[in-house]
């Protein structure tokens, strides 16, 4: 797939490796593609994100999801079979539903709670490709607080004033407007933790997304151990927001996931089946 280096994503680049060729070569997202390039791209990018979700334990049960929008219909999107294991799911596994419910492609039921929450918040966020949701274990304790995750480290400065707190929990999601709320306390973010349920992420690619919420659960995990031992420093404000510009933006996203992406793509030969 045809990939450009815009000057933006270069200079990105640059400041993030040493010593290099000037003419080196380094994966980076795909661009111009065809609809259905884009469709299969992003299919492909959702089964890894799933397997990658399932090898590192993020499954609870039959809860758990992650959404892609459609490139053709964007009032459409793809997401997981109602209580198919992340470490099986298969590109051709995938669920196609629209905003206001209909089966469009697949063979199996969506959970209901994923429909909900999805549907209102790609409604919310029409430049979200896509929208992950586990309920990993650390998630779970750290959401519990009902506060923030604070810039204590690198990598949660990723977060730094740009994250949601959405704490009006009412049980399991089985309606859409507690989506519209969630939709509403993510706002314009990348994340939003949901009080004693977990956390959300969003991102411009399935990559980004996948990324985003794999690192805040990493970062949470870090908060709860560092809070367990005593009162953790803050990052001061503007380093913050230069390590968040640096690290948190969307083509650092996708890019952070490749590692992951090779290494199951390598270890899954029926992930594009």
């Amino acid at each position: 797939m045809p990939s450009t280096v815009t000057p933006d994503v270069l200079e990105m680049v640059r400041a993030s490796i040493g010593p290099a060729p000037d003419d080196f070569e380094l994966p980076l997202p795909p661009v111009n593609l065809t609809v259905e390039e884009e469709r299969e791209h992003r299919k492909r990018e959702l089964a890894a994100a799933f397997r990658v979700f399932g090898k590192l334990g993020f499954s609870e049960g039959v809860a758990g999801h992650i959404t892609a929008r459609d490139p053709e219909h964007p009032d459409t999107f793809w997401v997981n079979p109602f209580g198919m294991s992340f470490n099986q799911i298969k590109v051709s596994d995938l669920i196609h539903v629209d905003h206001v419910g209909n089966l469009l492609h697949g063979k199996r039921p969506v959970n209901r709670a994923a429909f909900c929450i999805h549907s209102e918040v790609h409604k919310a966020r029409p430049d979200a490709v896509a929208a992950a949701h586990a309920h990993s274990l650390n998630g779970k304790a750290f959401a519990s607080l009902g506060i923030p995750l604070a810039p204590i480290t690198q990598d949660a400065c990723a977060f730094y004033e740009d994250q949601g707190l959405y704490s009006d929990f009412r049980g399991v999601v089985n309606d859409t407007e507690e989506g519209r709320r969630i939709g509403v306390a993510l706002g314009g973010a990348k994340a939003v933790i949901l009080q004693n349920h977990g956390l959300l992420t969003v991102g411009q690619s399935v990559a980004a997304a996948a990324w985003w919420f794999i690192t805040m659960e990493r970062s949470c995990q870090a908060q709860l151990l560092a809070m367990a031992a005593g009162t953790p420093t803050l990052v001061d404000h503007d380093t913050a927001v230069d390590v968040r510009n640096q690290t948190g933006n969307p083509v650092a996203g996708w890019f952070q996931f490749r590692p992951l992406w090779d290494q199951i793509v390598a270890d899954s030969p029926d992930l594009f089946d």
